[in-house]
């Protein structure tokens, strides 16, 4: 599987439906960020991951 990070999982799903991208799985939140799989034009699994944002209760983890 090849994971991507992306800043804004909307905006790229979007983008990805409107170019004619299945989603697989996703988008699923969990604590360190939120999930989306889908596959390359080769059958490769693909994750794209948005990150959790920082912020002082996580900054030391």
């Amino acid at each position: 599987m090849i994971n991507y990070r992306v800043d804004d999982m909307a905006g790229m799903l979007d983008q990805l439906r409107d170019a004619g991208v299945e989603i697989l799985q996703g988008p699923e939140s969990h604590e360190n960020g939120k999930f989306t799989w889908t596959q390359d034009p080769d059958g490769n699994k693909v994750e794209l991951w948005q990150p959790m944002p920082w912020d002082e209760k996580n900054k030391e983890a």
